[in-house]
């Protein structure tokens, strides 16, 4: 699927990029032909005017005022410089005779006034002495003038130039950009290939993502509804059981549920959060009352596994601004979403603690060199520790560590470290985790703490 949509990509760049470059082609050559034109049209126009300009015209008499062109003192001067030129010339007689001519034999064009140029076809026969002899037809460019004095029609001159002075360099230009274009239509394609690989990278780790988050979410959700429909099942099948074992079976449908419910909650907050749909409502929250409330919720959990539950407030880092004692573990922040980030991390931590353990909360205000205040928040405990090659992946969905190094604790969904790195996130904060196996763990949350006059 992903190779076949880069591929329509790929296309579609060279596609349009072709087309630009053809109408671009197309411009150019048409601007250049016309220039070509302009300039032998101009330079025909100008051999005009300097050969009218050098006619001799005798008088034909002297009492009836007619006049005539002296064509041999006329043309004997010009035949060598329009030769110099590839131009050549034709003297016509007012009926259209020709009189005198540099080709070697008549074009047998009809003559008629025409200033603007135009071009036209000779055939086999009359070609140019100056130009090989082909049977090609020859193709010329002319321009052709009334020569008069007063209203006397003394004769036609036209001034000829070979063709080829426009289309060999238009030739030449076609190669050019046949060949430019080309090379530009291969590079394109080959950066278009590469730049819809990039493109597409994001779209395949996205739907790699969502793909191996349904298939979890789907095997998550299946388990509990499995027992729960097998509970049910099993109750339903046997209706002369005791109440006593009725209510054990309630309890283990209960506790499926409510972890069916948690799940739930955790994919619902995790999609809301990828989509943006629910963003967070942040006021002053004292992170010290806080932590205080999260540790008195999980003191009862912490009392039942005989660990040691504490929490640390360190208050010697001097403050930078004024401000009373209560406001100086205060931030802005979203109070519903900060305790269900500390209740997850705290509830790991117990989660993973044997009997007999120990889990610290520390809560101090740390500055760094910007000299903006933080408030930094350790969990540290005694428990079982993490894999060294599992840390990297310790945020990934649904990811869990070897069920089998947990035996005896129960396992989670793999949610609560995805939904406690979120957390942090919008908060614009950092969370790290260092572990060691069989020693403990300390998870270190850090979040900015803004100046309280001016986020209030």
């Amino acid at each position: 699927m992903f190779q076949t949509t880069r591929r329509r990509l790929a296309i579609w760049y060279t596609a349009v990029t072709a087309v630009l470059l053809l109408l671009f082609a197309t411009g150019v050559y048409l601007y250049v032909r016309s220039t070509l034109i302009e300039r032998v049209d101009d330079t025909l126009n100008h051999v005009v005017e300097v050969v009218v300009r050098s006619l001799v015209i005798d008088s034909a008499g002297a009492t009836d005022r007619k006049y005539r062109v002296n064509i041999e003192a006329s043309f004997r001067d010009n035949e060598d410089t329009v030769e110099d030129d590839r131009i050549d010339l034709e003297w016509f007689s007012p009926t259209g005779e020709l009189l005198w001519s540099t080709f070697l034999s008549p074009l047998n064009v009809a003559i008629h006034a025409n200033r603007t140029g135009e071009t036209v076809r000779v055939f086999r026969g009359t070609e140019n002495q100056k130009l090989p002899q082909s049977r090609v037809p020859t193709v010329l460019r002319q321009v052709t003038e009334r020569v008069q004095m007063g209203r006397q029609v003394l004769g036609y001159l036209r001034v000829s130039h070979p063709w080829f002075e426009v289309t060999k360099p238009s030739r030449q230009l076609i190669v050019d950009l046949s060949l430019g274009i080309s090379v530009m239509v291969i590079s394109v394609a080959a950066i278009g290939w590469l730049l819809s690989g990039l493109a597409m990278e994001p779209v395949r780790e996205s739907y790699q993502r969502l793909k191996q988050f349904t298939s979890d979410a789907s095997h998550e959700l299946r388990s509990p509804i499995a027992m729960i429909q097998t509970n049910v099942q099993v109750a339903l099948a046997d209706p002369d059981r005791s109440s006593e074992q009725h209510r054990q079976q309630l309890k283990v449908i209960e506790r499926l549920t409510k972890r069916l419910g948690r799940l739930v909650d955790d994919l619902l907050f995790l999609a809301r959060q990828d989509s943006g749909i629910v963003q967070p409502s942040f006021s002053l929250c004292p992170l010290d009352a806080l932590l205080m409330e999260v540790i008195e919720e999980q003191q009862l959990v912490a009392s039942e596994k005989g660990i040691r539950l504490s929490l640390d407030m360190v208050t010697a880092s001097s403050s930078t601004f004024e401000e009373t004692e209560e406001d100086f573990f205060t931030l802005q922040g979203d109070w519903d979403r900060l305790a269900r980030l500390f209740t997850n991390l705290i509830g790991n931590a117990l989660q993973y603690t044997p009997t007999g353990g120990k889990v610290d909360v520390e809560l101090q205000r740390i500055i760094r060199r910007s000299n903006h205040p933080q408030l930094q928040v350790k969990v540290t405990d005694t428990g079982i520790g993490i894999p060294e090659d599992a840390l990297p992946h310790i945020f990934d969905r649904f990811y869990r560590v070897d069920p089998a190094r947990s035996r005896g604790t129960a396992t989670g969904s793999g949610l609560g470290l995805a939904i406690a790195a979120a957390i942090v996130e919008n908060h614009h904060g950092h969370i790290r985790i260092e572990s060691t196996l069989n020693q403990g763990t300390i998870v270190t949350v850090t979040l900015p703490q803004y100046r309280l006059e001016t986020s209030a």
